[in-house]
């Protein structure tokens, strides 16, 4: 069995420590005792630690060793119109879990009104819903959220692979437009729509900017859906290419 994987904000001199809420839900939750073993990362290297002191307020750690961090398949940023919070927040847990290096959240023209404006205040706890799904998940590197921006912005976002998933009957499917060669270096961004579907002018401007139309079949798939399943289709793609 995996052991757990845990992110603490710093290692130094070959300690490391978890305090307040992060430490209760270890100590009550999860039972954390002295003398357990587990990994941590501090967002850069992982680490085999050991619990030396387990308080309610207060984990600490003692560093036995560092490890070999995984190498990623792919970078790959998910560039996602804001959709309803509730399922963003499931699309924000779901991306950490697929291995998304970045969220960036835009404001489509058919993204909900008022939503742009109440991100500012939700950065903070998408974050959280991305550590938790890191350290469920056992990833090295937490991923990034980004600020939301508009969708002209989001145009703008640069990678090897740009990907537009349109949900249109002509476009091409996901696996044609994703390049035969491929590698672990490859940084690919998914551009994923809003409830309702792009307008023809954005879909144009994409078009305009360099981005590739793909499409994940013929019917029609609920925002969060599209974006996850569109993520889990270039993941196997690269990590086929690593497995050879």
């Amino acid at each position: 069995m995996a052991r757990r994987r845990f992110f603490v904000p710093d290692v130094r001199r070959g300690a490391a420590e978890l305090t307040g809420a992060d430490a209760e839900h270890l100590v009550r939750v999860l039972r954390v005792e002295a003398g357990q073993v587990f990994e941590l990362s501090d967002n850069q290297d992982l680490y085999l630690a050991e619990v030396e002191t387990a308080r309610k307020s207060q984990v600490a750690f003692r560093i036995l060793e560092k490890l070999q961090a995984p190498d990623a398949a792919v970078e790959i940023t998910l560039v996602a119109a804001l959709i309803k919070f509730d399922r963003f927040e499931w699309l924000v847990e779901k991306a950490t879990e697929l291995g998304v290096a970045a969220i960036q959240p835009f404001e489509a023209a058919r993204t909900e009104r008022g939503l742009a404006a109440a991100a500012v205040k939700r950065t903070a706890r998408w974050e959280k819903i991305a550590l938790e799904a890191s350290q469920q998940s056992r990833r090295a590197h937490l991923p990034r959220i980004e600020p939301a921006i508009r969708s002209e912005r989001a145009l703008e976002l640069e990678a090897d692979i740009r990907l537009l998933l349109d949900e249109s009957t002509d476009a091409p499917p996901i696996l044609r437009a994703l390049p035969e060669a491929r590698s672990s270096n490859d940084r690919v961004a998914l551009l994923s729509g809003p409830e309702g579907g792009w307008t023809e002018e954005e879909r144009q401007k994409a078009l305009d900017a360099g981005w590739h139309r793909c499409s994940l079949g013929a019917t029609i798939l609920r925002a969060e859906t599209a974006a996850l399943a569109g993520l889990a289709v270039i993941q196997a793609a690269w990590a086929a290419v690593k497995a050879d």
